[in-house]
């Protein structure tokens, strides 16, 4: 009588590996990859965080610090709590100062933000397309130059002596304007100056804003018999809030922080009229080596640029549109 042999079967992978039903394992070298794969993002992240921390993290956490603290650089830092706080809220000059910012944003930005939008809807709508291309350039190229280097062309421009601007009008009758020695003509020249070098970011922004108003609407507009200054009230305007909100917004916070132009052309003065707020902190810290006197006014200027800011954008949800 034979006996059959029954065939022999080969064991799979996971039954030669001591795991029955098991998925193979993956190999080193694949979990090696994955491991370096997710490193890869933050190897190319780190020069720009450690930038930011080192650059601005750590100089606003300083800053802060050493608001409660009086120190020449000389001798070592003295705690002294509020001291500084109370020293800047009865000094007259930081009060003059702020007020002269306060004013200056005021009449600066509602400029800035009316040229913006008058040129820009002019360009999109009254002009061919290579027109539009130039005046692009033309208007935001003040803006790629130096602040100082502008503001001391502008004070040749506006120089009482020999001056252009004083040429021009003696040409048609007009004695000679003291535009830099009096208050009044100085802040005309530090808004005037700060508008012509800054508007241009803004009319790109309400470019942009209207180039996104789709066509259909303004057909709509006109079917409605809306014409003229009513379209653009009725249609431009609402749709063109959101634009507005940050072109108002990047506005504020940029000329609530001037110096260069006020500083150069007038040193702040004749007088006070024409310092502001980051003149002040400048003179406190590097003239007279007041750094804690310094830290705390640009402390509270830091608080009043984010209460500003806050408060438009808590306006914007009844001003501002979205399509």
């Amino acid at each position: 009588m034979s006996t059959t042999t029954p065939p022999r079967q080969r064991p799979n992978q996971a039954t030669r590996r001591g795991r029955p039903g098991a998925a193979p394992a993956a190999p080193a070298s694949a979990a090696t990859g994955r491991n370096s794969q997710r490193w890869l993002p933050w190897i190319f992240l780190a020069p720009t965080i450690l930038g930011m921390g080192l650059f601005t993290l750590v100089p606003i956490v300083a800053s802060v610090v050493l608001a409660f603290f009086r120190w020449d650089i000389i001798s070592a830092p003295t705690f002294v709590g509020f001291d500084n706080f109370s020293e800047v809220a009865q000094d007259p000059t930081v009060r003059v100062s702020f007020l002269n910012t306060i004013v200056f944003v005021v009449v600066a930005v509602a400029l800035q933000l009316g040229l913006a939008l008058a040129l820009a809807v002019m360009v999109q709508e009254k002009m061919p397309a290579w027109l539009r291309v130039f005046f692009r350039s033309a208007f935001f190229f003040p803006l790629i130059l130096s602040a100082a280097s502008v503001s001391i062309f502008m004070r040749y421009l506006f120089n009482e002596q020999f001056g252009v601007v004083n040429w021009f009008l003696g040409l048609v009758g007009i004695p000679a304007v003291p535009w830099l020695t009096t208050p009044g003509g100085s802040a005309a020249v530090v808004v005037l100056v700060y508008v012509w070098q800054n508007f241009g970011f803004s009319f790109l922004l309400f470019i942009g804003g209207l180039a996104s108003i789709p066509v259909e609407t303004y057909e709509a507009a006109s079917i409605d018999g809306a014409t003229g200054w009513r379209k653009h009230l009725h249609v431009t305007l609402p749709l063109l809030s959101p634009t507005t909100l940050v072109a108002s917004v990047m506005a504020i916070i940029n000329a609530l922080q001037v110096f260069d132009q006020p500083y150069v052309l007038t040193r702040g003065g004749p007088g006070d009229s024409t310092r502001t707020a980051v003149m002040v902190i400048f003179e406190s810290a590097f003239q007279r080596l007041e750094f804690g006197q310094a830290s705390a006014i640009g402390v509270l200027l830091t608080l009043i640029i984010m209460a500003i800011t806050a408060a438009q954008f808590r306006l914007s949800k009844r001003f501002v549109f979205y399509q």
